[in-house]
Protein backbone atom coordinates (compact mmCIF):
# COMPACT_ATOMS: atom_id res chain seq x y z
CA UNK A 1 0.00 0.00 0.00
CA UNK A 2 1.24 3.52 -0.69
CA UNK A 3 2.17 6.04 2.00
CA UNK A 4 -0.42 8.77 2.65
CA UNK A 5 -0.20 11.59 0.61
CA UNK A 6 0.87 14.68 2.05
CA UNK A 7 -1.22 17.36 0.14
CA UNK A 8 -4.04 16.78 -2.49
CA UNK A 9 -4.80 18.64 -5.25
CA UNK A 10 -8.51 18.90 -5.79
CA UNK A 11 -9.05 20.01 -9.61
CA UNK A 12 -7.15 18.99 -12.49
CA UNK A 13 -7.64 21.85 -15.10
CA UNK A 14 -4.50 23.71 -16.26
CA UNK A 15 -3.07 24.73 -12.63
CA UNK A 16 -4.24 22.22 -11.13
CA UNK A 17 -1.97 19.42 -13.53
CA UNK A 18 1.31 21.62 -13.27
CA UNK A 19 0.72 22.62 -9.48
CA UNK A 20 0.48 18.74 -8.95
CA UNK A 21 3.60 17.59 -11.00
CA UNK A 22 5.46 20.23 -9.43
CA UNK A 23 4.27 18.76 -6.24
CA UNK A 24 5.79 15.65 -7.11
CA UNK A 25 9.15 16.58 -8.46
CA UNK A 26 9.36 18.13 -5.23
CA UNK A 27 9.06 14.54 -3.70
CA UNK A 28 5.70 15.27 -1.83
CA UNK A 29 2.81 12.61 -2.40
CA UNK A 30 -0.09 13.94 -4.04
CA UNK A 31 -3.19 12.67 -4.30
CA UNK A 32 -5.34 14.37 -7.72
CA UNK A 33 -9.07 14.44 -7.77
CA UNK A 34 -10.97 15.23 -10.48
CA UNK A 35 -14.51 15.87 -10.60
CA UNK A 36 -14.22 14.55 -14.26
CA UNK A 37 -13.72 10.72 -14.19
CA UNK A 38 -11.92 10.75 -18.29
CA UNK A 39 -10.02 14.15 -16.88
CA UNK A 40 -8.59 11.74 -14.33
CA UNK A 41 -7.50 8.98 -16.10
CA UNK A 42 -6.33 10.98 -18.71
CA UNK A 43 -3.89 12.80 -16.37
CA UNK A 44 -3.08 10.02 -14.30
CA UNK A 45 -2.05 7.89 -17.88
CA UNK A 46 -0.62 11.24 -19.65
CA UNK A 47 1.47 13.97 -17.62
CA UNK A 48 1.11 11.72 -14.19
CA UNK A 49 2.61 8.52 -15.73
CA UNK A 50 5.86 7.24 -13.97
CA UNK A 51 5.21 9.82 -10.98
CA UNK A 52 3.80 8.89 -7.24
CA UNK A 53 0.73 10.72 -7.74
CA UNK A 54 -2.21 8.89 -7.01
CA UNK A 55 -5.80 9.67 -8.03
CA UNK A 56 -9.32 9.71 -5.79
CA UNK A 57 -12.53 9.74 -7.84
CA UNK A 58 -14.88 10.28 -4.47
CA UNK A 59 -14.12 13.27 -1.60
CA UNK A 60 -13.95 10.49 1.00
CA UNK A 61 -11.19 8.82 -1.04
CA UNK A 62 -9.09 11.76 -0.92
CA UNK A 63 -9.64 12.39 2.62
CA UNK A 64 -8.57 8.48 3.29
CA UNK A 65 -5.58 8.96 1.41
CA UNK A 66 -4.41 11.49 3.59
CA UNK A 67 -1.46 12.31 6.12
CA UNK A 68 -3.16 14.02 8.88
CA UNK A 69 -3.51 16.89 9.72
CA UNK A 70 -4.80 16.74 6.24
CA UNK A 71 -4.10 19.37 3.85
CA UNK A 72 -6.21 19.99 0.61
CA UNK A 73 -5.36 22.46 -1.76
CA UNK A 74 -8.40 23.47 -4.22
CA UNK A 75 -7.99 24.83 -7.77
CA UNK A 76 -11.51 25.13 -8.99
CA UNK A 77 -12.94 27.92 -10.25
CA UNK A 78 -13.66 31.29 -8.31
CA UNK A 79 -17.46 31.43 -7.04
CA UNK A 80 -19.95 28.61 -6.03
CA UNK A 81 -17.72 25.54 -7.39
CA UNK A 82 -15.55 26.43 -4.34
CA UNK A 83 -18.06 26.05 -2.25
CA UNK A 84 -19.35 22.89 -3.76
CA UNK A 85 -16.00 21.41 -3.00
CA UNK A 86 -15.83 22.09 0.52
CA UNK A 87 -19.47 21.65 1.18
CA UNK A 88 -18.28 18.26 -0.34
CA UNK A 89 -14.97 17.90 1.68
CA UNK A 90 -16.12 18.67 5.27
CA UNK A 91 -17.96 15.70 6.18
CA UNK A 92 -14.52 13.65 6.05
CA UNK A 93 -12.48 16.11 7.84
CA UNK A 94 -11.77 16.54 11.08
CA UNK A 95 -10.13 19.19 13.42
CA UNK A 96 -7.00 20.53 12.72
CA UNK A 97 -7.65 19.61 8.96
CA UNK A 98 -6.28 22.25 6.28
CA UNK A 99 -8.30 23.43 3.00
CA UNK A 100 -6.39 26.02 0.70
CA UNK A 101 -8.35 27.67 -1.84
CA UNK A 102 -5.51 28.65 -4.28
CA UNK A 103 -8.35 30.37 -7.19
CA UNK A 104 -8.60 33.75 -7.93
CA UNK A 105 -11.45 34.40 -4.99
CA UNK A 106 -13.00 37.20 -3.97
CA UNK A 107 -11.39 38.39 -0.48
CA UNK A 108 -14.10 38.77 0.99
CA UNK A 109 -15.68 35.46 0.05
CA UNK A 110 -12.52 33.73 1.85
CA UNK A 111 -12.85 36.19 4.77
CA UNK A 112 -16.92 34.71 4.89
CA UNK A 113 -15.28 30.81 4.37
CA UNK A 114 -12.40 31.24 7.07
CA UNK A 115 -15.16 32.22 9.69
CA UNK A 116 -17.49 29.79 9.03
CA UNK A 117 -14.60 26.56 8.49
CA UNK A 118 -13.06 28.31 12.10
CA UNK A 119 -16.10 27.57 13.45
CA UNK A 120 -16.17 23.81 12.36
CA UNK A 121 -11.91 23.76 13.53
CA UNK A 122 -11.03 23.59 10.23
CA UNK A 123 -8.23 25.58 9.38
CA UNK A 124 -8.99 27.85 5.88
CA UNK A 125 -6.23 29.42 3.78
CA UNK A 126 -7.14 31.63 0.57
CA UNK A 127 -3.90 31.74 -1.20
CA UNK A 128 -2.71 33.97 -4.59
CA UNK A 129 -1.23 32.28 -6.92
CA UNK A 130 0.53 33.64 -10.16
CA UNK A 131 2.81 32.39 -12.55
CA UNK A 132 0.20 31.00 -15.29
CA UNK A 133 0.74 27.14 -16.61
CA UNK A 134 4.47 27.67 -16.66
CA UNK A 135 4.82 29.14 -13.02
CA UNK A 136 2.27 26.33 -12.04
CA UNK A 137 4.59 23.82 -13.23
CA UNK A 138 7.98 24.99 -12.16
CA UNK A 139 7.73 27.63 -10.12
CA UNK A 140 4.83 30.44 -8.80
CA UNK A 141 4.70 33.09 -6.63
CA UNK A 142 2.32 31.99 -3.72
CA UNK A 143 0.52 34.56 -1.42
CA UNK A 144 -1.41 32.81 1.56
CA UNK A 145 -3.12 34.10 3.77
CA UNK A 146 -6.11 33.09 6.42
CA UNK A 147 -5.90 31.04 9.45
CA UNK A 148 -2.03 31.33 10.74
CA UNK A 149 -2.10 28.07 12.41
CA UNK A 150 -2.29 26.33 9.18
CA UNK A 151 1.36 27.67 8.27
CA UNK A 152 3.84 25.83 10.00
CA UNK A 153 2.38 22.51 8.24
CA UNK A 154 2.20 24.61 4.72
CA UNK A 155 5.45 26.38 5.28
CA UNK A 156 8.12 23.98 4.00
CA UNK A 157 5.70 22.58 1.30
CA UNK A 158 4.88 26.21 -0.75
CA UNK A 159 8.01 27.02 -0.17
CA UNK A 160 9.46 24.02 -1.63
CA UNK A 161 7.34 24.53 -5.02
CA UNK A 162 7.44 28.14 -4.96
CA UNK A 163 9.83 30.29 -7.64
CA UNK A 164 12.84 31.44 -6.52
CA UNK A 165 14.90 34.26 -6.78
CA UNK A 166 18.48 35.07 -8.18
CA UNK A 167 19.56 34.90 -4.89
CA UNK A 168 17.62 31.67 -4.46
CA UNK A 169 14.88 33.30 -2.30
CA UNK A 170 11.50 31.05 -2.09
CA UNK A 171 8.81 33.62 -3.58
CA UNK A 172 6.58 32.64 -0.81
CA UNK A 173 5.45 33.81 2.44
CA UNK A 174 2.76 34.38 4.94
CA UNK A 175 0.78 37.36 4.24
CA UNK A 176 -2.03 37.80 6.88
CA UNK A 177 -5.07 36.73 8.27
CA UNK A 178 -8.11 36.92 6.94
CA UNK A 179 -8.81 37.38 3.10
CA UNK A 180 -5.39 39.08 2.46
CA UNK A 181 -3.52 35.93 0.79
CA UNK A 182 -6.43 36.94 -2.39
CA UNK A 183 -6.60 40.73 -1.67
CA UNK A 184 -3.34 41.17 -2.14
CA UNK A 185 -3.02 38.83 -5.48
CA UNK A 186 -6.04 40.81 -6.55
CA UNK A 187 -3.97 44.37 -6.14
CA UNK A 188 -1.45 42.14 -8.25
CA UNK A 189 -3.88 41.36 -10.73
CA UNK A 190 -4.86 45.02 -11.36
CA UNK A 191 -1.53 45.79 -11.37
CA UNK A 192 -1.01 43.38 -14.20
CA UNK A 193 -4.18 45.18 -16.02
CA UNK A 194 -2.48 48.52 -15.79
CA UNK A 195 0.82 47.19 -17.25
CA UNK A 196 -0.99 45.48 -19.97
CA UNK A 197 -3.04 48.77 -20.59
CA UNK A 198 0.16 50.64 -20.93
CA UNK A 199 2.75 48.19 -23.21
CA UNK A 200 -0.57 48.13 -25.55
CA UNK A 201 -1.22 51.80 -25.48
CA UNK A 202 2.97 52.53 -26.15
CA UNK A 203 2.77 49.68 -29.30
CA UNK A 204 -0.26 51.48 -30.83
CA UNK A 205 1.48 54.92 -30.11
CA UNK A 206 4.44 53.99 -31.89
CA UNK A 207 2.70 51.98 -34.89
CA UNK A 208 0.31 54.65 -35.60
CA UNK A 209 2.58 57.56 -35.13
CA UNK A 210 5.48 56.25 -35.98
CA UNK A 211 4.97 53.67 -38.36
CA UNK A 212 6.91 50.96 -36.59
CA UNK A 213 5.83 47.35 -37.87
CA UNK A 214 5.88 44.14 -35.74
CA UNK A 215 9.63 43.06 -37.16
CA UNK A 216 10.62 46.67 -35.46
CA UNK A 217 8.28 46.51 -32.20
CA UNK A 218 9.96 43.62 -31.68
CA UNK A 219 13.27 45.09 -31.62
CA UNK A 220 12.02 47.74 -29.52
CA UNK A 221 10.58 45.37 -26.80
CA UNK A 222 14.07 43.69 -27.15
CA UNK A 223 15.95 46.71 -26.15
CA UNK A 224 13.74 47.56 -23.68
CA UNK A 225 13.97 44.41 -21.85
CA UNK A 226 17.39 45.22 -20.85
CA UNK A 227 16.55 48.54 -19.26
CA UNK A 228 14.38 49.91 -16.27
CA UNK A 229 11.62 48.60 -18.48
CA UNK A 230 12.76 45.08 -17.75
CA UNK A 231 9.76 42.79 -16.95
CA UNK A 232 8.20 39.94 -18.05
CA UNK A 233 5.24 41.44 -19.75
CA UNK A 234 7.59 43.67 -21.81
CA UNK A 235 9.35 40.32 -22.81
CA UNK A 236 6.46 38.21 -23.81
CA UNK A 237 5.32 41.82 -25.94
CA UNK A 238 8.47 41.04 -27.96
CA UNK A 239 8.21 37.72 -28.59
CA UNK A 240 4.32 38.21 -29.72
CA UNK A 241 5.95 40.88 -32.45
CA UNK A 242 7.86 37.87 -33.81
CA UNK A 243 4.82 35.42 -34.62
CA UNK A 244 4.19 35.24 -38.45
CA UNK A 245 1.52 33.05 -40.04
CA UNK A 246 2.41 30.84 -42.92
CA UNK A 247 1.34 33.64 -44.97
CA UNK A 248 4.01 35.99 -43.32
CA UNK A 249 1.31 38.19 -41.56
CA UNK A 250 2.22 39.22 -38.17
CA UNK A 251 -0.13 36.99 -35.61
CA UNK A 252 -0.98 40.06 -33.59
CA UNK A 253 -2.62 41.66 -36.95
CA UNK A 254 -5.50 38.88 -37.04
CA UNK A 255 -5.98 38.80 -33.74
CA UNK A 256 -9.69 41.27 -32.58
CA UNK A 257 -8.97 43.89 -31.02
CA UNK A 258 -11.61 42.93 -27.99
CA UNK A 259 -9.93 42.20 -25.07
CA UNK A 260 -11.45 39.44 -21.98
CA UNK A 261 -10.94 39.96 -18.49
CA UNK A 262 -12.14 37.59 -15.56
CA UNK A 263 -13.17 40.16 -13.21
CA UNK A 264 -10.43 40.81 -10.91
CA UNK A 265 -8.87 44.14 -12.03
CA UNK A 266 -12.76 45.28 -11.65
CA UNK A 267 -12.76 43.99 -8.26
CA UNK A 268 -9.24 46.07 -7.90
CA UNK A 269 -11.35 49.30 -9.10
CA UNK A 270 -14.26 48.65 -6.47
CA UNK A 271 -12.15 47.93 -3.60
CA UNK A 272 -9.88 51.35 -3.86
CA UNK A 273 -13.74 53.12 -4.38
CA UNK A 274 -14.41 51.46 -1.36
CA UNK A 275 -11.01 52.02 0.62
CA UNK A 276 -11.10 56.00 -0.83
CA UNK A 277 -8.31 55.38 -2.92
CA UNK A 278 -7.70 57.12 -6.53
CA UNK A 279 -6.62 53.90 -8.46
CA UNK A 280 -6.82 56.18 -11.71
CA UNK A 281 -4.71 54.07 -13.74
CA UNK A 282 -5.67 50.58 -13.17
CA UNK A 283 -9.66 51.69 -13.49
CA UNK A 284 -8.84 53.32 -16.50
CA UNK A 285 -7.59 50.06 -17.23
CA UNK A 286 -10.71 48.67 -16.98
CA UNK A 287 -12.53 50.61 -18.29
CA UNK A 288 -10.23 50.32 -21.72
CA UNK A 289 -11.62 46.52 -22.08
CA UNK A 290 -15.20 47.55 -21.43
CA UNK A 291 -14.45 49.91 -24.62
CA UNK A 292 -13.03 47.75 -26.37
CA UNK A 293 -15.65 45.45 -26.02
CA UNK A 294 -17.83 47.24 -27.86
CA UNK A 295 -16.23 46.19 -31.01
CA UNK A 296 -19.47 46.77 -33.62
CA UNK A 297 -20.43 50.46 -31.51
CA UNK A 298 -16.62 51.66 -31.91
CA UNK A 299 -16.54 50.41 -36.14
CA UNK A 300 -20.14 52.40 -36.75
CA UNK A 301 -18.51 55.48 -34.26
CA UNK A 302 -14.94 55.39 -36.32
CA UNK A 303 -17.50 56.66 -39.85
CA UNK A 304 -18.87 59.21 -38.13
CA UNK A 305 -17.39 61.00 -35.61
CA UNK A 306 -14.64 63.64 -36.74
CA UNK A 307 -10.70 63.27 -35.28
CA UNK A 308 -8.24 65.85 -35.03
CA UNK A 309 -7.23 67.07 -38.70
CA UNK A 310 -4.01 65.67 -40.01
CA UNK A 311 -0.79 66.71 -38.33
CA UNK A 312 2.76 66.73 -39.32
CA UNK A 313 4.75 63.18 -39.32
CA UNK A 314 6.60 62.45 -35.95
CA UNK A 315 9.98 62.13 -35.46
CA UNK A 316 10.59 58.69 -35.13
CA UNK A 317 13.87 58.57 -32.79
CA UNK A 318 12.07 61.42 -30.92
CA UNK A 319 8.87 59.11 -30.74
CA UNK A 320 10.33 56.05 -29.34
CA UNK A 321 12.07 58.04 -26.75
CA UNK A 322 9.04 59.88 -25.16
CA UNK A 323 7.11 56.33 -25.73
CA UNK A 324 10.39 54.83 -23.64
CA UNK A 325 9.40 57.12 -20.91
CA UNK A 326 6.33 57.23 -20.78
CA UNK A 327 5.55 53.66 -20.30
CA UNK A 328 8.10 53.83 -17.44
CA UNK A 329 6.88 56.20 -15.94
CA UNK A 330 3.52 55.19 -16.15
CA UNK A 331 4.56 52.09 -14.67
CA UNK A 332 6.24 53.17 -11.60
CA UNK A 333 2.50 54.72 -11.05
CA UNK A 334 0.71 51.22 -11.76
CA UNK A 335 2.88 50.34 -8.93
CA UNK A 336 2.38 53.13 -6.40
CA UNK A 337 -1.35 52.97 -6.83
CA UNK A 338 -1.28 49.28 -6.32
CA UNK A 339 0.96 49.80 -2.96
CA UNK A 340 -1.11 52.69 -1.77
CA UNK A 341 -4.47 50.28 -1.95
CA UNK A 342 -2.57 47.46 0.04
CA UNK A 343 -1.36 50.02 2.56
CA UNK A 344 -4.79 51.29 2.85
CA UNK A 345 -6.96 47.67 2.90
CA UNK A 346 -3.65 46.81 5.53
CA UNK A 347 -4.78 49.32 8.02
CA UNK A 348 -8.87 48.85 7.55
CA UNK A 349 -8.58 45.06 7.99
CA UNK A 350 -5.29 45.07 10.43
CA UNK A 351 -3.90 42.95 8.42
CA UNK A 352 -0.08 44.56 8.92
CA UNK A 353 1.18 43.66 5.36
CA UNK A 354 4.81 43.44 5.21
CA UNK A 355 4.65 45.57 1.74
CA UNK A 356 8.49 45.42 1.31
CA UNK A 357 7.87 41.76 1.91
CA UNK A 358 4.99 41.54 -0.90
CA UNK A 359 7.44 42.58 -3.81
CA UNK A 360 9.87 40.47 -2.73
CA UNK A 361 7.51 37.26 -3.58
CA UNK A 362 7.00 39.00 -7.00
CA UNK A 363 10.43 39.32 -7.99
CA UNK A 364 9.89 36.01 -9.71
CA UNK A 365 7.53 33.22 -10.99
CA UNK A 366 4.21 35.54 -11.10
CA UNK A 367 3.01 37.79 -14.44
CA UNK A 368 4.37 41.20 -12.81
CA UNK A 369 7.79 40.74 -12.42
CA UNK A 370 10.06 43.30 -13.35
CA UNK A 371 13.33 45.23 -12.52
CA UNK A 372 12.27 47.54 -10.03
CA UNK A 373 10.52 45.46 -7.75
CA UNK A 374 13.78 45.53 -5.70
CA UNK A 375 13.44 49.12 -5.67
CA UNK A 376 9.96 48.77 -4.08
CA UNK A 377 11.65 46.57 -1.41
CA UNK A 378 14.55 49.20 -0.74
CA UNK A 379 11.50 51.96 -0.28
CA UNK A 380 9.64 50.00 2.09
CA UNK A 381 12.30 48.55 3.94
CA UNK A 382 13.56 51.56 6.19
CA UNK A 383 10.08 53.31 5.86
CA UNK A 384 7.22 50.73 6.32
CA UNK A 385 4.78 53.32 6.28
CA UNK A 386 5.85 55.16 3.40
CA UNK A 387 2.03 57.04 2.21
CA UNK A 388 3.63 56.39 -1.52
CA UNK A 389 5.95 55.22 -3.87
CA UNK A 390 6.51 58.22 -5.59
CA UNK A 391 7.73 59.81 -2.59
CA UNK A 392 10.87 57.29 -2.18
CA UNK A 393 14.40 59.13 -4.01
CA UNK A 394 14.72 57.08 -6.69
CA UNK A 395 11.13 56.91 -7.91
CA UNK A 396 11.17 60.35 -7.47
CA UNK A 397 14.65 60.69 -9.27
CA UNK A 398 13.30 58.51 -12.29
CA UNK A 399 9.80 60.08 -12.68
CA UNK A 400 11.63 63.34 -12.86
CA UNK A 401 14.19 62.29 -15.76
CA UNK A 402 10.92 60.91 -17.71
CA UNK A 403 8.93 63.81 -17.03
CA UNK A 404 9.26 65.32 -20.45
CA UNK A 405 8.85 62.47 -22.96
CA UNK A 406 6.01 61.18 -20.82
CA UNK A 407 4.27 64.55 -21.58
CA UNK A 408 5.67 64.93 -24.82
CA UNK A 409 3.80 61.20 -25.26
CA UNK A 410 0.05 62.23 -23.50
CA UNK A 411 0.54 65.21 -26.01
CA UNK A 412 1.45 63.48 -29.18
CA UNK A 413 -1.86 61.20 -28.00
CA UNK A 414 -4.24 63.65 -27.45
CA UNK A 415 -3.11 65.97 -30.70
CA UNK A 416 -3.39 63.16 -33.24
CA UNK A 417 -6.74 61.64 -31.68
CA UNK A 418 -5.55 58.69 -29.99
CA UNK A 419 -6.78 57.13 -27.07
CA UNK A 420 -3.87 56.75 -24.39
CA UNK A 421 -6.14 56.27 -21.43
CA UNK A 422 -3.22 54.72 -19.08
CA UNK A 423 -0.53 56.98 -19.65
CA UNK A 424 -2.92 59.80 -19.45
CA UNK A 425 -4.43 58.56 -16.40
CA UNK A 426 -1.28 58.35 -15.00
CA UNK A 427 0.40 61.23 -15.79
CA UNK A 428 -3.19 63.12 -13.75
CA UNK A 429 -2.51 61.56 -11.03
CA UNK A 430 1.10 62.46 -10.62
CA UNK A 431 0.55 65.83 -11.61
CA UNK A 432 -2.77 65.85 -9.06
CA UNK A 433 -0.45 64.09 -6.10
CA UNK A 434 2.10 66.60 -6.39
CA UNK A 435 -0.79 69.76 -6.84
CA UNK A 436 0.03 71.74 -3.40
CA UNK A 437 -3.66 73.27 -3.74
CA UNK A 438 -6.04 71.75 -6.56
CA UNK A 439 -9.38 72.81 -7.86
CA UNK A 440 -11.68 70.99 -5.06
CA UNK A 441 -12.37 74.52 -3.45
CA UNK A 442 -14.55 75.39 -6.13
CA UNK A 443 -16.35 71.19 -5.55
CA UNK A 444 -16.80 72.12 -2.05
CA UNK A 445 -18.55 75.94 -2.52
CA UNK A 446 -21.17 74.36 -5.12
CA UNK A 447 -21.72 71.01 -2.72
CA UNK A 448 -22.12 73.80 0.28
CA UNK A 449 -24.30 76.26 -2.39
CA UNK A 450 -26.78 73.10 -3.27
CA UNK A 451 -26.79 71.23 -0.64
CA UNK A 452 -25.60 73.34 2.36
CA UNK A 453 -22.90 70.32 3.45
CA UNK A 454 -20.31 72.93 4.32
CA UNK A 455 -16.17 73.79 4.00
CA UNK A 456 -13.71 74.07 5.81
CA UNK A 457 -11.43 77.13 5.52
CA UNK A 458 -7.80 77.90 4.61
CA UNK A 459 -7.76 80.33 7.59
CA UNK A 460 -9.09 77.98 10.22
CA UNK A 461 -8.10 75.06 11.81
CA UNK A 462 -8.26 71.38 9.88
CA UNK A 463 -11.95 69.58 10.95
CA UNK A 464 -13.95 72.99 11.62
CA UNK A 465 -16.82 73.08 9.30
CA UNK A 466 -18.59 75.98 7.86
CA UNK A 467 -21.26 76.87 5.71
CA UNK A 468 -22.07 80.50 3.86
CA UNK A 469 -25.78 81.19 3.23
CA UNK A 470 -25.22 81.72 -0.60
CA UNK A 471 -28.88 82.70 -1.77
CA UNK A 472 -29.34 85.11 1.05
CA UNK A 473 -32.36 82.47 2.12
CA UNK A 474 -31.57 83.73 6.09
CA UNK A 475 -31.20 80.20 7.25
CA UNK A 476 -27.81 78.63 9.17
CA UNK A 477 -28.91 75.12 8.82
CA UNK A 478 -26.56 72.51 7.25
CA UNK A 479 -26.53 69.02 6.13
CA UNK A 480 -26.25 66.23 8.82
CA UNK A 481 -23.09 64.38 7.52
CA UNK A 482 -19.81 65.32 5.86
CA UNK A 483 -17.88 62.87 3.88
CA UNK A 484 -14.35 64.04 3.54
Amino acid sequence: MPPLADIAVFGLAVMGRNLALNLADRGFHVVAYERDADGLDGFLAGPARGTTIVGARLPAEVAALLERPRCVLLLVKAGDAVDRSIDGLLPYLETGDIIVDGGNSHYTDSERRGTALAARGIRFVGMGISGGEAGARHGPSLMPGGDRAAWPHLRPILRAISARSEMGEACCDWIGDGGAGHFVKMVHNGIEYGDMQLIAEACHLLRELGGYQPAELAEVFAQWKRDDLASYLVEIAGEIFRVQEADGVPLVDRILDRAGQKGTGRWTSESALQLGVPLTLISESVCARQLSALLDERRSAAAILPGPPVRPCVDRAALLAAVHDALLASKLVSYAQGFMLMRAASEAHGWHLDLAGVALLWRAGCIIRSSFLDRIRDAYEPCADLACLLLDPWFRETLARCQDGWRRAVVLAAEHGIAAPGVSAALAFYDGYRCARGPANVIQAMRDYFGAHGFERTDQPRGTFFHHDWIDSGGGATAGSYTA
